[in-house]
């Protein structure tokens, strides 16, 4: 995707500074993934029982150069002054039609106080305003509650289920395909 501005590095919600991570995040990255494996493993298999700060330190050091060449873009989660992490977001696959698959999570602590609906709100305006998406995708399999109820309560519109659409854990997941297009965002 290219464009003649500079992408943002950051942006404010209500509550929460959402912030391109940084490999200095390697530690808060760590802990929350610890802490949240048995919630998020079924669904993200990245957040596995044996994750380790390597694999953070790995990932993180990813983020620029996927920004760069604008494939994904990354952030986490953050209280506005920076003493809270509270999980990620991202937008990926991000092709020339143009649009992307958003993605949230949130560790375990910070659950159920509605952060991963206020950042893929928050998210959704970046998207449309910063990198001129036309439509962004929320996709998750029809198992995962928690992930279907932050698409609807983030005004995503249901579009059908696609089947055998995810494979998680080798297993093939039907999936529940949503949407956010500018218009939405009015």
């Amino acid at each position: 995707m290219s464009t003649t501005t500079p992408i943002p590095l950051s942006f404010l919600t209500e509550r929460f500074l959402i912030r391109r991570y940084s490999t200095s995040d390697e530690k808060l990255l760590f802990h929350a993934a610890r802490e949240s494996i048995a919630e998020v493993f079924e669904f993200l298999p990245w957040c596995h029982p044996d994750y380790q700060i390597n694999e953070a330190s790995e990932w993180l050091s990813s983020i620029k150069p996927n920004w760069r060449d604008g494939s994904a873009y990354n952030f986490g989660i953050f209280s506005k002054d920076e003493t809270v992490f509270h999980g990620g977001c991202g937008v990926t696959k991000i092709d020339e039609h143009p649009i992307a698959n958003l993605g949230y999570w949130i560790k375990t602590s910070s659950t159920g106080k509605g952060i991963a609906t206020e950042a893929t709100i928050g998210l959704a305006h970046f998207c449309t305003e910063s990198l001129g998406l036309q439509r962004i995708e929320i996709i998750m399999s029809v198992r995962n509650a928690a992930s279907k109820a932050v698409a609807e309560a983030s005004g995503a519109q249901f579009e059908g289920r696609a089947r055998n659409r995810l494979r998680l854990h080798g297993k093939r997941h039907d999936a529940l395909i949503y949407s956010i297009t500018p218009t939405d965002l009015q």
